[in-house]
């Protein structure tokens, strides 16, 4: 391929040995593992539309209420790269059995909290199981295939990915509203677990067992400062609010720079010593890995904020219901799906001129529909709105979609449950960062703003975002692999 960066491996005092052969991955396969991806991306946000009514029949309050959706991304976020190196170490398929066992157990116990408190610890336990979950599809798809089949795979990834949040905010909309047997918003919940036993079995059958050539110990050092690095940014930007920004908020994202610092010397120190790293530098200097994760951040952050923003703005701001919230967010799914399944062709023909054109046509998306909103914020509508979120949705397929095949196209297969889980927890935690940062803007103006303005200068910060996408696409190698 024309321009195609060469990557040579960073020196290193031990290299990974090329990992053992891995069957062919199935189109029955390929299904399963990501029925398996879509259940706990689904989840992360399904749940919003669902919280007024949580609150209401467990009288859980502002701030547990938020813990109901917080502690989910969080421990789904922190746990992500260990997830991806115990794949590594004990297999692929066995840890996405495990994980998708223990989704199917604690979203039960999700549907069965008997109080708040409970629901806020099985949502945790949710995210963790979801953290083990992930990364073995991406580290599996990464294993057991290659060229264009690869290709394709991770254009489809990326395209469940977009969709499942979409998804999420129109079934769950739905589901309250069924209040199917009458068990309300537990029913979100409650679905989950059908599908992902549904999922163990056919993992079991179809989909092959994949691991590293050498197990490497467990990075317990490494794990514990991302896990506080993390912990450090994402509890006070999603709790400090509904807490009235106490002390402590301060205080954790004082220490984010310095956990962040000591993470990073803790690593580089650890692969120097011939050590196997939870995020090895020598990962990070691939130029696709590390440009595409340059790109996934501000894209996932604003697609999150996004997300969450219209659903509060269109609930509270415009005083629609559950379902008709869900159902304006339509045309943005259309287009998503429409961008996804034209993607791999486009990629095969343009390459990375398509992450571009993307950018280009989220931002025209985003800011058509903040000037509607500023020209007439009392008849803004979902129909009025349809135009410029079905070309922010067809933006983002643009993106989103290629995005996964752009990051892991020059990882080792050998390092392959490593390299996914970077890129899943870059995408969670981008997206927890966008939902705590615009949701949390929005939140504190539209009262003294109005909804219109609130909602237009969100929409505007996250067209920096766009600018900053489009910029971080010109640095890519024009054939993506």
């Amino acid at each position: 391929m024309t321009q195609q960066l060469a990557v040579a491996p960073a020196p290193t005092r031990t290299a990974p040995a090329a990992a053992p052969h891995t069957p062919a991955l199935g189109t029955a396969g390929l299904v399963t593992v990501l029925l398996g991806a879509f259940l706990p991306m689904l989840d992360f946000f399904i749940v919003n539309v669902a919280l007024p009514t949580i609150d209401k029949d467990l009288a859980a309050g502002p701030a547990v209420l938020e813990l109901v959706a917080a502690g989910y991304g969080i421990a789904f976020a922190v746990l992500l790269v260990l997830g991806g190196r115990l794949g590594d170490i004990f297999g692929r398929r066995r840890l996405f059995v495990a994980g998708a066992a223990a989704f199917a157990l604690t979203s039960l116990a999700c549907g069965l909290a008997p109080d708040a408190w409970s629901l806020v610890a099985a949502r945790a336990a949710q995210g963790a199981s979801a953290a083990l979950l992930i990364p073995q599809v991406l580290g599996t798809i990464t294993a057991a295939t290659d060229g264009a089949r690869r290709g394709r795979a991770l254009s489809v990834y990326g395209a469940v990915g977009g969709i499942s949040v979409v998804i999420g905010q129109v079934l769950g909309g739905m589901l309250v509203a069924a209040d199917l047997f009458g068990t309300g918003w537990r029913s979100v919940f409650l679905l989950n677990v059908p599908f992902a036993l549904l999922a163990v079995v056919l993992a079991v059958r179809y989909v092959p067992e994949s691991r590293a050539a050498q197990a490497a110990a467990v990075d317990v050092p490494g794990t514990a400062l991302l896990t506080a690095t993390l912990l450090a940014l994402l509890i006070p930007l999603m709790e400090g609010r509904a807490a009235g920004w106490p002390l402590w908020s301060w205080v954790l994202l004082a220490l984010f720079p310095v956990f962040a610092v000591a993470f990073a010397l803790v690593e580089r120190r650890a692969e120097q010593r011939g050590a196997t790293p939870l995020v090895p530098p020598s990962l990070l200097r691939i130029p696709e890995m590390r440009r595409g994760l340059g790109i996934a951040v501000p894209y996932f952050a604003g697609f999150g904020g996004f997300m969450f923003v219209i659903a509060v703005a269109l609930q509270q701001g415009l005083k629609l219901g559950v379902v008709a919230a869900g159902w304006a967010l339509v045309p943005m799914a259309v287009g998503y799906f429409t961008a996804s399944l034209s993607g791999p062709r486009l990629i095969g023909r343009w390459g990375s001129r398509v992450l571009s054109a993307g950018a280009v046509i989220q931002a025209i998306g985003l800011a058509t529909v903040a000037l509607t909103v500023l020209a007439d914020a009392d008849h803004f509508s979902p129909l009025r709105m349809a135009p410029g979120v079905a070309l922010a949705g067809i933006g983002q397929g643009l993106i989103g979609t290629p995005l996964f095949r752009v990051v892991l196209s020059k990882v080792p297969v050998a390092r392959a449950g490593v390299g996914s889980g970077v890129l899943a927890t870059s995408q969670q935690s981008s997206l927890a960062l966008g939902v705590a940062t615009l949701g949390t803007l929005y939140l504190s103006l539209s009262p003294s703003l109005g909804m219109g303005r609130a909602l237009a200068l969100c929409l505007g910060i996250q067209l920096l975002g766009s600018f900053t996408v489009l910029y971080l696409t010109t640095r890519l190698p024009r054939s993506i692999g």
